[in-house]
């Protein structure tokens, strides 16, 4: 009669090694790459906010110049940001809210932003507190493509 000897299926200590090795090399890798997407999320959101905020300047001073308010609550520019989240009643009876909210900074967390009338000076942190020209990000740091988040 053969005898046969059955083996025990299962891994080495050196395949189980290997393993966690490598996967330990892939968790290592995806962690900085989460890190990187998330930062470029919010990077794409203040773009965005910023953005967004500039365009209802922009269309508040427009209908201001252009006598399109019925009242107008100021000549030209946005003397608060709050300002352009309140009604505005046209001309031809209708209401207008250029922003449901100012948005929140993704970089800073907080509603916070740095604004500039037409004679400030751009690179200074001060406001005339006339109207808003423009605003800015007061988050610190310098963004993924090397430039300082309050120069967007």
């Amino acid at each position: 009669m053969v005898s046969t000897i059955s083996r025990a299926r299962g891994f080495t200590l050196i395949e189980l090694i290997v393993s966690a090795a490598i996967l330990s090399i892939l968790c290592g890798l995806a962690l900085p790459m989460a890190t990187y997407a998330a930062r470029r999320e919010k990077e794409r959101l203040l773009r965005r906010d910023l953005q967004e905020m500039r365009d209802a300047i922009d269309q508040y001073a427009q209908g201001s110049l252009a006598g399109a308010f019925f009242k107008a609550p100021s000549s030209g520019y946005p003397p608060t940001l709050e300002s352009l989240t309140e009604s505005i009643e046209l001309r031809n009876g209708k209401k207008l809210r250029l922003l449901k909210e100012i948005p929140i900074d993704p970089i800073t967390g907080n509603r916070d932003w740095g604004v500039h009338s037409m004679e400030d000076d751009p690179d200074s942190d001060s406001w005339d507190g006339e109207q808003i020209w423009n605003v800015y990000s007061k988050a610190d740091g310098t963004a993924l493509d090397g430039t300082k988040y309050r120069e967007w």
